[in-house]
């Protein structure tokens, strides 16, 4: 069994880049149907850029294995038109880091840090490729809502009430 630890880190330097790149590269393959080019890329994050998932508003949570490999990453952010919600970023895992529960440990870490950052609830989008991040917002309470002010191309946008833990 595959074991980790969940922690904040910077969500700053080349290290963090480059697994970005490679979430919005699957990402691309995955709901494009092919792989984005660097110039899609770079649109994608001038646009929603990750630079904000940092304190005081927002947090990156990073898994880590026990000889320290980048396993998977999770942020949030505090949503700034919408009083006490915060936004799910980038929850990503990597392939060495899947099939072991790793995605619901960074789910239910980082609806922790949102309450600690003061938040009554948390918000996220999809997409419909996307099923097993649509099976997992489901099966830890996450309702389908009507889309809001998000950043993405999603076709699918939840929520949840995030009790006291």
């Amino acid at each position: 069994m595959t074991t980790w630890t969940i922690k904040p880190e910077p969500v700053i330097g080349p290290a963090v880049d480059e697994v970005m790149r490679q979430y919005f590269m699957e990402m691309g393959r995955r709901v494009l149907g092919r792989t984005a080019t660097d110039e899609e890329l770079q649109a994608v994050l001038a646009r929603d850029p990750h630079q904000d998932l940092s304190p005081p508003s927002g947090e990156f949570l990073v898994a880590r294995s026990q000889e320290g490999e980048f396993l998977g990453c999770a942020g949030l952010r505090l949503f700034g038109s919408t009083p006490k919600t915060a936004e799910l970023k980038r929850m990503y895992v990597r392939p060495a880091g899947r099939g072991a529960g790793l995605g619901r440990g960074l789910l239910l870490a980082v609806e922790e840090a949102a309450r600690r950052l003061g938040a009554a609830r948390i918000v996220c989008e999809t997409n419909t490729q996307l099923t097993e991040a649509r099976s997992l917002y489901t099966r830890h309470g996450y309702a389908e809502i009507t889309p809001y002010e998000g950043h993405g191309k999603a076709d699918h946008w939840f929520t949840k009430a995030l009790g006291r833990g």
